[in-house]
Parts: structure tokens; sequence; C-alpha cells
């Protein structure tokens, strides 16, 4: 049974009782708001279809987050990365809103918001992760919410960047030599031997973070991964400058081939570089772009190449081989 009551001058408090089910309240501008809030909460009582809305309308987005944030995220290969973005998120207005009450425009409003910022790729990921966080909410932490980013359009993708290295021009520096030289005066030491590693390996920036010496066999000149972003593991071959980058580097008691070495200290330490260098768009992982590219230079086929990056769908190596027509001309004849 329904009760409405006046509270102040201009709102109107609705309570919903029912033998079986908690009790139910929530307050409106007007009566007649409230008696319709009222009569589609008993509908759902008697037809047997009443969820909750209490936690989804006393939460807070900021609060699911923080929740995603400790539970969900730590468990992913990409916790760092993803835990930057959340803690970002968390600072918009949006995130002071209660769960129940956004809804797919308020969605877009951010989308829109931030693709003046960031590239729609960014913008992307980052609703991708709200919109998991939605789903878990809905379907393990028992929160009766609706996912409103499936409401809205998402950012195309981003087109592939197909940045390379660029040799100098009049007499001018190479960019390598010039990264490289802007390396060796960084204040942190491992920035030049991980950019050394990354343009001879192709292995991702996380990849050679957690590499370890166990993993590493300098006389067979190889690099075992044994857990990589696709999830799968992968051997590496090292080649005579990654071999002899490896041999000057100490050896750490705990393991670690680049011992304390984050993901944030390198983007850091590699932004600053770059900046000296006067370098222009230059990100870490167009060096492995650059490194892919060398080993197609080199004369490995797709397959060798793959067994090198970790690439499982032999498309994304398409872009890589950079064919021009006039060379495919000369190899018809």
């Amino acid at each position: 049974m329904a009760t409405f009551r006046k509270r102040g001058l201009y709102q109107w408090q609705a309570q919903v009782r029912k033998k079986g089910h908690p009790l139910q309240t929530k307050t409106f501008d007007t009566r007649a708001a409230a008696e319709i809030w009222a009569r589609a909460i008993e509908y759902e009582m008697d037809q047997g279809l009443f969820v909750s809305r209490a936690e989804a309308e006393s939460t807070t987005l900021k609060e699911l987050l923080e929740r995603y944030l400790a539970e969900v995220t730590p468990l992913k290969k990409g916790a760092a990365p993803e835990s930057a973005r959340i803690q970002a998120f968390m600072k918009q207005p949006l995130a002071l809103r209660f769960v129940a009450g956004i809804r797919g425009v308020d969605i877009a409003r951010y989308r829109d918001e931030r693709l003046r910022k960031v590239c729609p790729g960014t913008a992307k990921r980052d609703l991708t992760i709200l919109s998991h966080l939605f789903e878990v909410a809905r379907k393990e932490w028992g929160i009766h919410v609706h996912n409103p980013v499936r409401d809205i359009k998402l950012p195309p993708h981003s087109r592939a960047r197909e940045r390379r290295l660029q040799p100098g021009e009049d007499g001018e520096e190479s960019e390598e030599t010039r990264l490289l030289k802007a390396c060796r005066e960084a204040r942190n030491p491992h920035l030049l031997p991980i950019v050394q590693l990354a343009l001879e390996t192709a292995m991702r920036q996380g990849e050679l973070i957690s590499l370890r010496w166990e993993n590493v066999d300098l006389n067979r000149c190889i690099a075992h991964l044994p857990d990589t972003k696709n999830g799968e593991s992968r051997t590496v071959p090292l080649s005579t400058t990654a071999i002899k980058v490896l041999r000057a580097l100490p050896r750490s008691i705990n393991g670690q081939v680049f011992p304390g070495l984050t993901t944030e200290a390198v983007k850091r330490a590699y932004t600053r570089a770059v900046r000296r260098t006067d370098i222009k768009d230059l990100r870490f992982h167009d060096l492995r772009h650059e490194a892919t590219t060398r080993l197609f230079e080199k004369g490995l086929n797709i397959m060798e190449v793959a067994s090198i990056t970790g690439h499982k769908d032999l498309r994304m190596l398409r872009r890589y081989t950079h064919l021009k027509a006039e060379d495919l001309a000369r190899k018809l004849g």
C-alpha cells in the first residue's frame, strides 16, 4: 500500500509497503509524480518483477569506481594505465552523481567533452571501462542499474599510426641518434637501455619492464616472455646489439632486468627526453612499430615476424610492411 506525505513547501514523499518486500521511499516535486512512481512499484511487486533500486539510488558513480579499482582492475594485465584512467574519471563532475540517475545523454555529453581533448581511441577506451563497470555492478554486485554507455554511439577506431623514425636531412642527425642521445642524458638510468631494447626486440613497454634475468639466456640469444598481453608466452630472439645492451646492465638482487621501473616512470622520462630533442609526435609504442618494420626490411616473412612480435592476428602485421607500388613493379619485371 502506498502512502504520501508532504515534505516542506514543494516536495512529496511516497512510501510503498508490501509484505515480503523492503520499504520503498522516494521524494518528488509533485504529488502526481509520486503517485505515478508508487503505482509502478506496486505493479512490479504484484507481478514479481520488482528489484530494489535503493542501492543504485544511494550509490555515486565515484563509489562504484573506487570498488572497481580495488576489486576488478588489479586482476587485469593493464592494471596500471587503467588505474590512472579511473582516478582521472573520479575527478569528473559526473562521478558525483548517483548511478540510478545517469542516462545515455550524460555519457554522450562526457564523450563529446572528452573528444575535444583526446583522440577517439583514448575516449573509446575510457568509455569501455565505464561500460564494464556498469555491467559488473549489475551482474556481480547485485546493483540494479542500467548501463547508459550502451545507449550512445562510441567514438570510431583511431586510424592506425605509422610513425617511423626519420633519417637526418641536410647533415642533420637522424631522429634515432637524437633520441638515444637524449636518453643517455636522462636522469633515469633505465631509459636508454629500455629504448634500445624496444628498437631491437619489438617488445611492448610492459614486456620490457617485467623482464627477468631468469628468462634471459645470453648464450642462446633469447628472452622468454611467460605472460604477454595476448595471454600467450613467447620467446624473442636477441640481436647482437640487444645482447650488448643486456650484458652492460647490472644484475639486481630481485631478479628484474629493470628493478623498480614502472610504466609511469618510463612515460615521464621518455616524454622529457623527446621534448629535449624537439622530435614531434613520437610515442614510446612507435618504437615497437619501428622495430617490427625493420624485421620485414631484413627479409623475415610474416610468420617469422609474428613469432617475434606476438601478433595473433596476421592482418595486424600488414600495415607494418609499407609495400611501395614501385617496389612491387620491379618484382613483376
